[in-house]
């Protein structure tokens, strides 16, 4: 049974005498109270007030996501948040719902306040209200026409600004109003003050993201989204964990902080807080705001490595209110979904979202713990592939790419790129660097346009920029046309056989000198930029055997072109990266189950392979057969240090010098294999051989190409990383043992009993060693 109230100062006909007059306390709130208009349920709220010694503001307003109708209001008591130094986040407060009479109900209520209560309460905003003439109402009463007064929320003024991606932001202040639509999200100034506790409602998760936010700003912690749980019936999300930034072990700034709040989803579309943790076990900076907090980067990770919620660049600033974007709307809720399902299954799932100063999402970037892991052991050399810019693609799809140890492309994530232009670029690295916990590449492959330029040296200063093969024959087609076919063959000459800087610089001066092109304007700008792209210039850097003058595939290949429509997008990229790494799977196989045949008799070619994979160890069997071609003849010697000529037979041409030092077996060698793929070559070869050095000393296995890279084994001697990286590591490659673990043990009742024997036999000794 609904009961029904009005505001304390009522006058029956029958007596014209007030309740307040009759000695009544009045009615107290309480959950079923029905009142006609929100105005009425304000009113009665008010006088409560009045009574009991507070005063009250208006709060937040929920609308229906079907007529945009207000279906739900708040009355909240006026110390709730902390805007002002007067104010102590009180949680008082009442909500009246609309019901479908078109009723209002009391719903929800929270009559506890957290500061003295005391002497006649008044109404904080008071705006001046016209009188109304006495009217009938169904029980026979008048209501009085001097009513409490109360500001009236104006919401023809609100400014929003809206994203696809299904953020939504007040340009200015005043009380909140927040749609209905879980779809939508804003930040109403009455909620985000508020202190949570349990029963506390928000219409969305972002909203309630936002809230917990301005929270920790206030209380002195940062925020890191942590868990979610789906439903085992749709799979839709049914809880989420907002949990401080030193949750956890992760890296040496992490405590184990236990502080956190849980949203629950309830049948109405809306959240709800159903658990809290306060207490924090780490000094708190009351009312220090994060660090630039000017635009939200929507950063969303599972358990390892998670990075800040809101977190801000430099470069954000200077972002373009003028930036245009080539990524159609339907995309970013498409995407979210995907991005959320995949984070129920994977926990070290990252996405992130960027938002330009107006607030409306842009470029958008993701990459699974299966790439993240990848990077740690292959991301010293990575190919930036942005194919789509070739043609006319419908959607702006890039790669970053890795090569593992079967020199086959791996994924380390995907991104679309809004524009292009130097912010879109520099936020795309950055986060890229976030994802891959701050592990720079030593080399990159990338178009050769000035914004991805000025973005690289900002993001990776050190690592060496090689521009992408296809740019370069485009302009090279585009720019020799009006060249005799004699100067384009010498051109070729110049730039694919010389061997090193000087030969190529004093081979170039003089092509250019013999045909006349000293004031050529594209010739003389590619001269300049020689270290990108010249193989001479490129060959001392390390690319991990990326192929200089060779056009490099995209990892999707045919899967996903310019023609592939959004509701394929996802299916496509889902079915062409298991493909790619069911093949990644069958070399691992191989390379432990399959042994190549040795062509020598050489030790060091059973010691390679051992430990090589097959592709590797055949790259470096071919070094090893070719060396016998080679003859060698020491020019120098002075202590320890001895140089060799290493010449092909038969030609004479084909020469090349190695430095051997006897005191710690180091050598180098002019052609620079062992530099830019670390391998060693055949000249080196040949000089171990004729000094009788029958193993390769250590330096010259690079762990990534061993069988031992796929399980990410970390040696610490050859980690040369921070503590901080060297810990991700760990536990990354922990990860990814025990998923094979659990891969290989599911798959049969005998191979989960040897799998769980060996994981207990190892639990023993972890154990025992601590």
């Amino acid at each position: 049974m609904v009961a029904k109230a009005y505001p304390v100062r009522i006058l029956h006909h029958n007596n014209g005498i007030s309740e307040d007059e009759e000695g009544s306390s009045g009615v107290e709130p309480y959950v079923g109270l029905e009142f006609d208009t929100p105005e009425e349920a304000r009113d009665f709220y008010n006088s409560y007030a009045t009574r009991t010694g507070f005063k009250v503001r208006t709060g937040q307003l929920y609308r229906s996501r079907t007529d945009g109708t207000v279906s739900s209001r708040r009355f909240v008591c006026s110390k709730e948040g902390f805007q002002l130094n007067s104010r102590t986040g009180c949680p008082a407060f009442i909500r009246v719902q609309r019901r479908d009479t078109g009723k209002w109900v009391l719903d929800q209520i929270q009559k506890e306040h957290n500061h003295d209560l005391g002497g006649e309460g008044s109404v904080e905003e008071t705006t001046p209200r016209p009188s109304r003439a006495p009217a009938p109402t169904k029980l026979g009463v008048t209501v009085n026409p001097h009513r409490p007064k109360m500001k009236v929320v104006d919401e023809s003024d609100r400014e929003t600004r809206s994203c696809p991606g299904g953020f939504k932001r007040f340009k200015g202040g005043g009380e909140g109003e927040v749609s209905d639509d879980h779809h939508q999200t804003q930040q109403p100034k009455a909620v985000t003050g508020t202190e949570p506790y349990a029963g506390l409602e928000f219409s969305s998760a972002n909203e309630a993201c936002q809230f917990y936010q301005a929270y920790a700003e206030v209380v002195g912690f940062r925020v890191r989204i942590g868990q979610l749980f789906r439903s085992k019936v749709d799979g839709s999300i049914t809880s989420r964990r907002f949990v401080c930034s030193k949750e956890g072990f992760q890296h040496p700034s992490r405590m184990g902080c236990g502080a956190y709040m849980r949203i629950k989803r309830q049948d109405s579309g809306g959240w709800i807080v159903d658990r809290l943790n306060k207490d924090h076990n780490h000094d708190l900076e009351p009312g220090k705001k994060n660090a630039g907090m000017k635009k939200i980067t929507e950063d969303v990770t599972g358990g390892l490595d998670s990075v800040d919620l809101i977190e801000l660049n430099d470069f954000s600033n200077h972002i373009s209110k003028t930036r245009e974007n080539t990524i159609g709307k339907e995309w970013y809720p498409v995407l979210l979904d995907y991005f959320q399902s995949k984070q129920a299954e994977d926990m070290g799932f990252f996405y992130a979202i960027e938002l330009d100063s107006n607030g409306s999402c842009m470029s958008i970037f993701w990459a699974d713990s299966r790439s993240r892991f990848a990077c740690s052991q292959f991301g010293d050399a990575v190919v930036f592939d942005t194919s789509y810019r070739k043609g006319e693609y419908s959607v702006p799809f890039a790669t970053f790419i890795g090569f593992n140890h079967h020199r086959q492309p791996v994924l380390l994530g995907g991104a679309l790129v809004a524009d292009e232009s130097k912010e879109a670029f520099s936020w795309l690295f950055q986060t890229w660097l976030r994802a891959m916990s701050g592990r720079r590449p030593r080399s990159i492959v990338a178009d050769q346009d000035l914004p991805i330029q000025q973005a690289l040296v900002q993001v990776f200063p050190g690592a060496h920029h090689r521009y992408s093969a296809w740019q370069i024959r485009e302009k090279e087609r585009e720019n020799l046309i009006p060249f005799p076919s004699e100067f384009k063959y010498e051109y070729e000459k110049c730039i694919y056989q010389t061997q090193t800087t000087v030969e190529f610089d004093s081979v170039w001066n003089a092509l250019i000198n013999k045909y006349g092109l000293r004031d050529d304007v594209w010739l003389r700008e590619i001269y300049e930029q020689r270290e990108n792209w010249v193989p001479a210039y490129l060959r001392a850097s390390f690319f991990a055997g990326i192929p200089i003058n060779g056009t490099i595939e995209p990892f999707f290949g045919a899967s996903l072109d310019a023609l592939t429509p959004l509701r394929e997008f996802i299916s496509r990229y889902e079915q062409a990266l298991e493909q790619r790494r069911e093949e990644e799977r069958k070399e691992d196989f191989n390379s432990y189950n399959l042994q190549p045949f040795l062509q020598t008799k050489e030790p060091v070619e059973e010691q390679c392979r051992r430990l090589y994979t097959l592709t590797v160890f055949r790259i470096f069997q071919n070094e090893l057969v070719q060396s016998y071609n080679y003859l060698c003849l020491k020019t120098y010697e002075e202590g320890a240090i001895s140089r060799f000529l290493v010449r092909k037979c038969g030609n004479e041409s084909e020469k090349h010098a190695v430095t051997f030092s006897a005191s710690n077996l180091n050598s180098s060698c002019s052609c620079q294999m062992f530099e830019h793929e670390g391998l060693l070559c055949r000249h080196i070869l040949k000089v171990f051989n004729l000094l009788d050095i029958r193993e390769l000393p250590s330096r010259y296995i690079l762990h990534r190409w061993t069988k031992n890279a796929e399980f990410g084994f970390v040696r610490d001697m050859e980690s040369g990383v921070s503590a901080q990286d060297l810990k991700a590591l760990m536990v990354w490659s922990l990860r990814e043992a025990a998923s094979k673990y659990i891969e290989f043990g599911t798959s049969s009742l005998e191979k989960y009993k040897l799998a769980y024997e060996i994981m207990r036999e190892g639990g023993k000794k972890l154990c025992w060693q601590r």
